[in-house]
């Protein structure tokens, strides 16, 4: 059964960064396209990140183009998604995903 889970989250402040990690197995790791999406309160997920099986084509919400970098490691089946100059609206609910595979999620803040 594939098991994703999120980690990382946090309370930071404007402008600050986090990191997030998303560890995967019983899934197919390198075959697959991986997603960040996020959920913010009161609204639907959206996708922010992706990329390529084998890690050679990123692509980004133009929401956080330019300051959130989508990474991924299949040796060890692990994604990561950097945020850098982090906004307020960015607050939400991040989830890693491929297919129909969820994890549970990693809880963002950014508020001064």
């Amino acid at each position: 059964q594939a098991q994703f889970v999120e980690s990382g989250g946090g309370l930071v402040q404007p402008g600050g960064s986090l990191r997030l990690s998303c560890v995967v197995s019983g899934f197919d790791f390198n075959s697959f396209t991986m997603n960040w999406y996020r959920q913010a309160p009161g609204k639907e997920r959206e996708r922010v990140a992706w990329i390529t099986s084998g890690g050679s084509v990123e692509n980004y919400a133009d929401s956080v183009k330019g300051r959130f970098f989508i990474s991924r490691d299949n040796y060890r089946k692990t994604l990561w998604l950097q945020m850098n100059n982090l906004k307020p609206e960015d607050t939400g609910v991040y989830y890693c995903n491929s297919l129909n595979s969820w994890g549970r999620g990693t809880q963002v803040t950014v508020s001064s």
